[in-house]
């Protein structure tokens, strides 16, 4: 063992040998609140669906991307689900980012007890992260994490960095019944006090020390950050909550003490303020219709559906801004709008309209039914006629006929609504109930047939328990809709924007704007390759530069951003469609458009395109695939379809094979549209056809 001496100068060389350990990470699986009542009752408020996700998977995602090793989820109620869920999870597997993740039951009943309780255990050894089993980020902290363990080298005082979002003093997704103040000293954006308006004596005047006046020569009084759900901490932070046993919440309890207790403790807190990134916690449920918009409009990207988190998931972006999945099932006469999601299994009717919906897997939509702003989750099911707005209807409830579910319901597990029913903004509707005696336990109420029908299943829940935590948000425990649903974007991006959609039909702008939502072109988001890539290839074709040194610039662009082989072929047709189109119209006839670009160019075709020597062409189905798609809203897009299959099989960049595959395919012929589209390029399927049959003869009589 080295001398105490030497240990603290190897310590004192460099910011970056202050630490051998590790780094760990905390997550608060269960923040001790009632704001997702009814369903929190059953399951768990971190595995709630959010756009068809469980909430914690953005939280592991944000933790991997940070670099953390060593992960400790605190449970607090239903902590078998949230083991077996964890357990055959990628996150348990031995491909795990995570060295050790583990999970810690407690009875605790807040947070303070929670931070008291893992205090006890000495099971955080150096810094570490302390999040929300909701956080949904897309924020780097390395730079974060440095200023920490800078100022850590500097101060051991300095215990705690916690991460803020810019968003504006009136941004919507700041809480309507309280204000949180953060005073700030820019100059070492250390935080010197902290309240929330109104506060304890239910003002809104701010009580600032003296001495902090005449101490620092600069402060900032800030009312337009939110508060992240991320903080950087030391075990410090841990002991200090010990040594109090008074402190409950994070915020107004535990950080307005310790500041305002400066003297006494010597400790100081300090900001890591960030504007354009994305980090949100899905707080209460008016966050949670929010956030999922953000998400369904790829303003968290790349926490997207089509990137395909959880194992098993296949959500394809299609036009529109739909992501459906794979097997669902839509009536030929249905209309299935914009900001849509579908998982597996859906069955939508005729006549049925969806738009601004998340749709969960093996759901049953009966005929005439109108979606808009609706959460089905899996295996709900609605009856002909009924009409669903911005509510939540959970797993296996069931809608009946004609129904209408107004704007802000809540409709728990298992819930049954029997014909022509009407249900209230206000109502939350259960079939599980507490029982008090001893400790809480969760049991089934008697249908209520006033609320549910005379052949429902439910009863309107009451609960004495809503929190008075420190960011309650007003209209949960009011007496109107039990949460407020808005269309605007939370994004910090461009928070000031109302234009977030997903243009897909726009035919004017670059074909790379199915994948994009406005704004996410920013210099500042490096993982947008679909833009970037898409337009580097479509300048250099205009530009007539050579195969070669545009791959070079496609596969440097891949390197920096890791993009998949998908997105390189999808840049690759979107900029070669967009190229013929202009030959086009600019007096090209289709045939010579098509030759100058795919013959031109067939080195980045070739390069995109892997499977040459295996019996299925997945990556040639893939290709194919993308061009009938980008094709099918395009004026011609059929003849140009037709030469376009041609001349790649000519070429020999897709093979025989590739093309008999690719119209075989079922999602070549998901929508109206698509089937279109190819109907052109039928006669060369036949024709290869033939040449196949006429092959397979000529080798059987030769044997």
């Amino acid at each position: 063992m080295p001398p105490k001496g030497k240990k603290g100068q190897e310590k004192g060389k460099s910011g970056e040998e202050e630490r051998d350990e590790p780094l760990q990470a905390v997550i608060l699986a269960d923040p001790f609140e009632t704001r997702f009542n009814p369903f929190t009752l059953e399951r768990p408020r971190c595995l709630l669906p959010l756009a068809n996700t469980p909430l914690i998977e953005y939280t592991f995602e944000f933790l991997a991307n940070a670099g953390v090793e060593e992960i400790f989820v605190y449970c607090g109620a239903h902590r078998d689900q949230v083991e077996e869920y964890i357990k055959s999870s990628k996150w348990a597997a031995q491909s795990s980012p995570f060295a050790k993740l583990e999970l810690i039951q407690s009875t605790s009943h807040s947070i303070g007890d929670a931070m008291r309780d893992l205090d006890s255990r000495s099971l955080l050894t150096g810094d570490f992260l302390l999040v929300y089993g909701d956080v949904v980020s897309n924020l780097p902290l390395e730079s974060a994490l440095a200023a920490h363990r800078a100022r850590r080298v500097k101060d051991k005082n300095a215990i705690m960095t916690m991460v803020l979002r810019e968003a504006g003093a009136n941004h919507r997704t700041k809480a309507r019944g309280t204000s949180p103040i953060f005073v700030i000293d820019p100059t070492k954006d250390r935080c010197l006090h902290f309240e929330q308006m109104p506060n304890r004596d239910q003002t809104h005047f701010l009580s600032i020390d003296p001495e902090l006046l005449s101490s620092s020569c600069e402060l900032e009084i800030r009312q337009d950050l939110i508060d992240c759900g991320i903080d950087i901490c030391t075990p410090d932070v841990l002991a200090l909550w010990s040594d109090n046993f008074d402190f409950q919440a994070p915020r107004k309890g535990f950080l307005h003490s310790v500041l305002k207790d400066y003297e006494l403790n010597g400790k100081t807190f300090h900001t890591h303020i960030v504007s354009d990134q994305y980090a949100a916690r899905v707080r209460n449920l008016h966050a949670y219709d929010s956030v999922s918009k953000d998400i369904v409009s790829r303003w968290a990207y790349p926490l997207c559906p089509d990137s395909n988190l959880v194992q098993g998931q296949s959500y394809r972006l299609q036009k529109g801004s739909v992501y459906k999945e794979e097997g669902v099932v839509l009536a030929r006469d249905c209309v299935i709008g914009s900001k849509t999601v579908i998982g597996r299994g859906t069955s939508v009717g005729d006549k049925t309209e969806i738009k601004n919906s998340i749709i969960g897997r093996h759901c049953q939509i009966g005929r005439n039914v109108k979606l808009d702003g609706a959460y089905l989750w899996d295996y709900a099911s609605v009856g002909d006629g009924s009409t669903i707005s911005k509510s939540v209807v959970a797993n296996e409830a069931a809608i009946g006929r004609r129904c209408i579910v107004e704007a802000g319901a809540l409709v728990s597990y298992g819930v049954t609504i029997g014909e022509g029913m009407i249900i209230r903004g206000e109502h939350r509707i259960t079939r599980a109930k507490r029982r008090r005696e001893g400790s809480v336990e969760v049991v089934r109420g008697d249908p209520d047939p006033s609320i549910v029908g005379q052949k429902g299943d439910g009863f309107e829940f009451q609960d004495s328990d809503e929190e008075d935590e420190d960011e309650l948000v007003d209209g949960l425990v009011s007496t109107g809709p039990m949460y407020n649903f808005s269309n605007e974007s939370i994004s910090t991006v461009n928070p000031d924007s109302e234009d977030d959609d997903l243009d897909l039909q726009d035919t004017s702008r670059s074909a790379t704007s199915s994948f994009l939502s406005v704004g996410s072109a920013d210099s500042q988001h490096a993982a947008n390759f679909d833009h970037d890539a898409s337009q580097s290839i479509y300048d250099s074709l205009e530009q007539g530069h050579e195969s070669a040194n545009i791959q070079l610039e496609l596969t440097a662009l891949r390197m920096s951003t890791n993009a998949s082989d998908h997105q390189v072929r999808r840049a690759v047709v979107s900029s070669f469609v967009k190229r013929i189109l202009q030959l086009i119209k600019s007096g090209d006839n289709i045939k010579a458009a098509i030759a100058q670009v795919f013959g031109q160019h067939k080195e980045l075709v070739d390069r995109a395109i892997f499977d040459k020597n295996s019996s299925s062409k997945t990556d040639q189905v893939d290709f194919m695939l993308l061009l009938q798609a980008d094709l099918s809203h395009r004026e011609n897009g059929d003849s140009v379809l037709l030469s376009a299959a041609t001349k790649l099989t000519e070429l020999d960049s897709i093979e025989e094979d590739g093309i008999l595959q690719w119209w075989e395919d079922e999602r070549g012929s998901e929508t109206e549209e698509l089937k279109k589209v190819k109907q052109k390029t039928r006669a060369l399927v036949e024709f290869l056809q033939q040449e196949s049959d006429d092959e397979s003869e000529e080798g059987s009589e030769s044997e």
